[in-house]
């Protein structure tokens, strides 16, 4: 059973930056899309960024899109979200997600089944 445990959270100025890590057990997540979602209070679930198996493509939700970096390294079982320029609607529980299927590719929240607990992000303006 695929186990994922987000770090890297906490407050920070807006403009300033963080790097989110997202470490994996129990599986080879080597093989699967791994994904960042956030959720801010009172809103769902929205997809952030992914990153394929093989790392050679990745896809940014609109928001974040120059702003943040997916990578990983599948040689220590972890992804990774570097965040620049922060805004204050960027707070929110930022999860890193593995894929239910191997070697697919997807940005849908419904193609994720193994996920972490979340880490905080809050931005202050």
């Amino acid at each position: 059973q695929v186990q994922l445990v987000e770090s890297g959270g906490g407050l920070v100025q807006a403009g300033n930056s963080l790097k989110l890590s997202c470490a994996g057990s129990g599986g080879l997540i080597s093989y699967y899309t791994m994904a960042w979602f956030r959720q801010a209070p009172g809103k769902e679930r929205e997809f952030v960024a992914a990153i394929s198996w093989t790392g050679d493509r990745s896809d940014y939700a609109a928001f974040v899109r120059d702003r943040f970096v997916v990578s990983r390294m599948n040689a220590y079982q972890a992804a990774y979200l570097q965040m620049n320029d922060l805004h204050p609607d960027d707070t929110a529980v930022y999860y890193c997600a593995a894929n239910s299927v191997a070697t697919r590719y997807s940005t849908k929240i419904t193609d994720y089944s193994f996920w972490g607990q979340g880490t905080q992000v809050t931005v202050s303006s």
